[in-house]
């Protein structure tokens, strides 16, 4: 399926070469470390890894057709499963009055929150890139979008599914066990045709979302059985689901506030889930340059034995500063408390700034704290770690 798109891309490319071409992109070196000694054999304490991140775009008919390419290829020092590439877009775009279509592969975002994104259902996790979930897989679609007075009506036919990535066996922050060939409910396992439908509009000073999804879910359920040598392996089970979900965004001033709910059938538990919660922001704190914003969001799942439901009771609570310089600095600090049990926690901080024009450099930081065996915590109780990255842009 990827390497039918690329073919198509090369040919689009081909037959518009008249097409002003431009390319731009991104490489970057990043260096992790983590703060305890490993759990498991075979991991180490620090990891270096090179990433590149081309794109190429052109555009013709005046603009109405766009393609854009931006494939993505990292090595990882240790990590067999983290040195790994993808195509993120590879997508042809045409753009009318009131409606526009895309083909190839593409990445789409649903979400207002900031700590958990529920509604969020397209893109396949890039696990080994980013533990947040930030980091998505490129998407196989076809999609159409029509604008109306009545906001934005949206359908995806998703032909091809993205198994989720995960860590190996020399990785840090991965399961006690190996994982296994993934398993599917579906017949047609990746080739299951998904469908999903999304409308949103802006109503006064409030963004709604209402979306639905059909198809095979992105959160898979672990399973832990022996394999044929007796080693317990996890495997990954990719159930058939129905989703529907609702976003919502309201701008009062300086304060935001946001709400992402969904309900979800299919899997071996039919559950609800919400994160809502606010930020405020204050600029020229004690009259300087400095603006200051506080964020409070409230986790709620409905599932008790899931890997994947980690927002069950919990508070985050975070302070972002912005320094408002020419660089662009920010920094977020956050912390997220499990309230159902004290012990169970975990903090973050995110810095980015500019150094020139061309790079810039961004510092992470992940801390877990967990007591309890069966919280999805407890396997990454020795994993915290800081990751600073260099990044030049081109």
């Amino acid at each position: 399926m990827i390497r039918a798109f690329t073919l198509y891309g090369v040919l689009a490319l081909a037959n518009n070469s008249y097409a002003e071409i431009e390319v731009t992109g991104s490489a970057g070196f990043e260096q992790r470390y983590f703060l305890q000694d490993a759990l498991y054999e075979n991991q180490e304490r620090t990891y270096s890894s090179a990433f590149l991140m081309p794109e190429v775009y052109t555009q013709w008919n005046d603009g109405a057709d766009t393609l854009v390419f931006k494939p993505f290829y990292r090595i990882d020092e240790h990590d067999d499963e983290r040195t790994h590439g993808d195509i993120r877009e590879l997508q042809w775009a045409h753009y009318a009055d009131s409606w526009e279509t895309r083909v190839g592969i593409g990445k789409v975002f649903w979400g207002q929150t900031e700590s958990l994104h529920l509604v969020d259902i397209i893109n396949q996790t890039d696990s080994v890139e980013s533990l947040d979930g930030e980091v998505k897989l490129g998407q196989p679609m076809v999609n159409f979008n029509y604008f109306s007075d009545y906001g934005m009506f949206s359908i995806y036919a998703l032909p091809y599914f993205r198994e989720r990535t995960f860590q190996g066996d020399s990785g840090r922050l991965r399961p006690p066990v190996a994982i296994g060939d993934a398993l599917y409910e579906s017949d047609d396992e990746q080739q299951n045709l998904d469908i999903a439908i999304r409308w949103q509009s802006s109503i006064a000073d409030w963004e709604v979302g209402l979306s639905a999804f059909s198809g095979t879910t992105r959160e898979p359920e672990l399973f832990t059985t022996p394999n044929q040598d007796g080693e317990l392996v996890i495997f990954p089970f990719y159930a058939q689901i129905d989703q529907f979900g609702i976003d919502v965004l309201k701008v009062s001033g300086a304060w935001l506030l946001k709400l992402e709910s969904i309900y979800r059938s299919g899997q071996s538990e039919d559950f609800a889930a919400v994160v809502t919660g606010f930020e405020y922001t204050t600029q020229g704190i004690w009259g300087s340059r400095y603006g200051l914003g506080v964020l409070a969001e409230y986790q709620y799942d409905e599932r008790d034995d899931n890997f994947f439901a980690i927002g069950q009771n919990d508070l985050m609570t975070g302070l972002r500063v912005i320094v408002n310089d020419i660089a662009g600095t920010e920094v977020l600090f956050g912390f997220v408390q499990d309230l159902d049990e004290s012990s169970t926690y975990s903090g973050f901080v995110e810095a980015s700034s500019r150094l020139t024009a061309n790079w810039s450099w961004k510092l992470n930081g992940y801390f877990f704290s967990a007591d309890d065996t069966e919280d999805p915590f407890y396997f990454l109780r020795r994993d915290d770690h800081v990751q600073f990255s260099l990044e030049y842009y081109f």
